[in-house]
């Protein structure tokens, strides 16, 4: 098994998957981060990046709720969160194979 390196990088995948398990709309997101909707909404629809400090926030805000990322050498980046506000019929299918561990 590798080892754990730091700080990965939120992906538009991870930033759906963690809102899913919050069970968080894209407003409820930019609520709680004071980032705008509609940075949040391109950035989860692969539209454009993240500046690093928009990416901080996000993390941060995540982290804040409960849910962890994590990311292992030769196996990815991934995140953990509060099994009891998960909501699977919620998640697109790329979302629920990153929650479960899966890459695609």
């Amino acid at each position: 098994m590798g080892q754990a390196t730091k700080e990965p990088a939120i992906t538009p995948a991870m930033c759906r998957a963690a809102r899913g398990w919050l069970n968080w709309t894209q407003q409820q997101l930019s609520d709680r981060s004071s980032i705008s909707r509609s940075t949040i909404r391109d950035f989860e629809g692969h539209r454009h990046g993240l500046h690093r400090s928009t990416a901080a926030q996000l993390r941060r805000t995540f982290e804040d709720a409960g849910v962890l990322f994590t990311s292992v050498e030769g196996v990815g980046a991934g995140l953990y969160g509060p099994a009891a506000s998960l909501a699977d019929e919620s998640l697109g299918s790329d979302d629920a194979a990153l929650l479960k561990g899966k890459r695609s």
